[in-house]
């Protein structure tokens, strides 16, 4: 899945706000999923090797948010069930797999 340009800003928008929302640290989310700061701090900001780490990354910020009573902000790309993407591993996501 390519985003347009306009998504891919959109999308590291949404991240950042869903992020800071948590009021976790990288550190504190890096060992949420078994990954390190800098690995999160890249998926924040659509840096990865795997297009399955945001939405790994967009499901944890949901599922704590979500658990914290906070709305989260809408993603308006990643949207739809996973694994209605054949291009997606969905075991990786639910495995919580990043990096």
């Amino acid at each position: 899945m390519s985003l347009t340009a306009q998504q891919t800003l959109d999308t590291k928008k949404e991240f950042q706000e869903n992020f800071e929302r948590t009021g976790l640290t990288l550190e504190q989310i890096a060992e949420d999923l078994h990954t390190s700061p800098a690995i999160i701090a890249d998926t924040l900001v659509l840096n990865v090797s795997r297009i399955e780490d945001p939405w790994v990354l967009k499901n944890y910020l949901e599922d704590v948010l979500n658990k914290k009573g906070i709305a989260s902000i809408p993603f308006s790309a990643l949207v739809g069930d996973y694994h209605r993407y054949c291009f997606l591993n969905s075991r990786r996501i639910e495995k919580r797999k990043i990096g």
